[in-house]
Formats: structure tokens, C-alpha cells, sequence
């Protein structure tokens, strides 16, 4: 995973961009239910961290899965948002922070 895929996901997690709140929560809804049907999720394996995370790619679910512009690196769920698409949105979200 990127570094600017990670912070993605965790900024999505603690503060949404308004813009975006709903399709967050819709997408990681999705996508969280695809993961507990996992074999790869961390409650269908003996494991240290007690947070629900995905044992392939070590990835914090609750963060991952709010990640638009992330895909499951094992194919399980796809990118909502394409590189242009979070390029165009940064740029409206940091015209919107000079306002």
C-alpha cells in the first residue's frame, strides 16, 4: 500500500471530507461485509493485534475499506475513485481550504 493510500484511509476514517461522507460510508459498508467473508480477515486467525485487519496485506479494516482509492490487493474489491479523480478532488478540497 501507498503511503498516500494509507493516510487516505485513516483521514477518511477520522474526518471524512464532507463532500464525500456518504460515499465512505456506503463504500466501506460494501466492502467491510465482503471482508468478514474473508479468509484472509484476522478473525479466522490466531493473532496479536486486536484490531480487526486483513492478514495479507496487514491493512486496519476500518481504515482500508474507506480508502476510495484503494483496491484489496488480493482482488476482492475494487478503486472507487480513479488517481484523476482524487487528483480533482484534493484540488476542490484545497481551494475550498483558501475560502
Amino acid at each position: 500500500m501507498k503511503i498516500k493510500e494509507i493516510f487516505e484511509g485513516w483521514r477518511n476514517n477520522i474526518l471524512p471530507p464532507e463532500k464525500l461522507k456518504e460515499q465512505i460510508a456506503v463504500v466501506s459498508a460494501e466492502r467491510l461485509v465482503i471482508c468478514e467473508g474473508c479468509e484472509h480477515h484476522s478473525k479466522n486467525h490466531s493473532t496479536v493485534r486486536p484490531d480487526a485487519h486483513c492478514v495479507s496485506c496487514g491493512c486496519t479494516l476500518s481504515a482500508k475499506t474507506k480508502c476510495l482509492s484503494c483496491s484489496c490487493p488480493i482482488m476482492k474489491w475494487e478503486a472507487v475513485l480513479t488517481d484523476k479523480e482524487e487528483l480533482e478532488y484534493k484540488a476542490y478540497e484545497n481551494t475550498n481550504k483558501a475560502q
